[in-house]
């Protein structure tokens, strides 16, 4: 294993597809938040690692996002007619995924076999790795109480006003060990932090001691891309957490809340002007196009940060 990408989310599953066109799936492993997983209608959900395997695979759906291409909605349509909890759209092919994944995690499976089972029967190749096998439960709260993850994401779209984001058995539970593995291999090359938020789709991996250490500790260099661009962010509440949390809603604070972690950092060539006053002795710079619209987009991008790598 040559490159470990850490991901979560929408942005983060658009460079995990380009690494994939660029990488063979003996180069790069992906490891990725499991931190908005959750129990619904008495389902295993695991949204982040089913947004990476429907990417990988060609199989997610472009309008969204995530979710799946050419999905229909009898399921759901049908539970809210009889009254159910229905806030959580279940789209009928998707559907199948968590049955399988409850029922093969009733059945003893660790959930990380459970994710190669389910990559290999869409015809993914590379390894992808929950951040851990042991449960570790976003919640955050917000000025008129605590919510779990998807309640406050999905149910309450991201609308109330968040002082704090905890995570549940972060500090009891530990890594995946193929994760802390690579990161100790002295052939790994170098470690990518995919454009996801940093607050919910990062954070809860390295809220995890050991996986901050095994960080800390790796001799490869780690680079991030940043998703905030032009003090935006290109999907999400990245940009509207960080304002509710006290933070500029910059590139520049995304690098500063991964602090030490970091060798290197790219910004959106709209924010060139802020990478010199990002940049310090142990932090390289540098802008690039971020904003992928197209697969050219995450493939250039994916480029960029290998080539970085190589640099520092």
């Amino acid at each position: 294993m040559r490159y470990l990408a850490i991901t979560g989310g929408v942005g983060g599953a658009k460079l995990a597809l380009g690494l994939s066109r660029v990488l063979e799936p003996s180069e790069v492993g992906f490891v990725v938040n499991t931190g908005d997983d959750f129990e619904h209608l008495g389902l295993h959900v695991s949204p982040d690692l089913d947004t990476l395997m429907y990417t990988l695979s060609g199989l997610s759906n472009p309008d969204t996002g995530w979710g799946r291409v050419n999905e229909s909605w009898h399921f759901i349509e049908t539970l809210r007619d009889l009254g159910g909890e229905s806030w959580f759209n279940l789209g009928d092919r998707d559907l199948a995924v968590h049955v399988l994944r409850s029922g093969w995690l009733r059945e003893g499976l660790g959930l990380d076999a459970v994710t190669a089972r389910l990559f290999r029967a869409v015809g993914i190749e590379h390894t992808a790795w929950p951040m851990s096998n042991d449960r570790v439960a976003t919640r955050v709260v917000c000025d008129d109480g605590e919510y779990a993850f998807q309640h406050y994401f999905v149910r309450e779209r991201c609308a109330p006003r968040v002082r704090r984001i905890l995570f549940d058995g972060a500090t009891r539970e530990c890594p995946h060990p193929a994760v802390l593995d690579a990161l100790a291999d002295p052939g790994l090359e170098g470690v990518i932090i995919c454009p996801s938020n940093p607050f919910l789709s990062v954070d809860p991996l390295l809220a995890m001691p050991a996986m901050r250490e095994a960080l800390d500790a790796c001799r490869a260099p780690v680079v991030a891309i940043s998703p905030i661009v032009g003090g935006e962010a290109i999907k999400g509440p990245t940009a509207k957490i960080m304002d509710e949390l006290g933070l500029p809603q910059d590139a520049g604070a995304v690098a500063r809340h991964y602090g030490a972690l970091l060798d290197g950092y790219i910004v959106d060539a709209c924010d060139r002007a802020l990478a010199p006053r990002i940049a310090h002795e142990k932090l390289a710079v540098i802008d690039a196009q971020t904003v992928m619209r197209t697969l050219d987009d995450r493939i250039n991008l994916a480029h960029t940060a290998l080539n970085f790598l190589h640099t520092l």
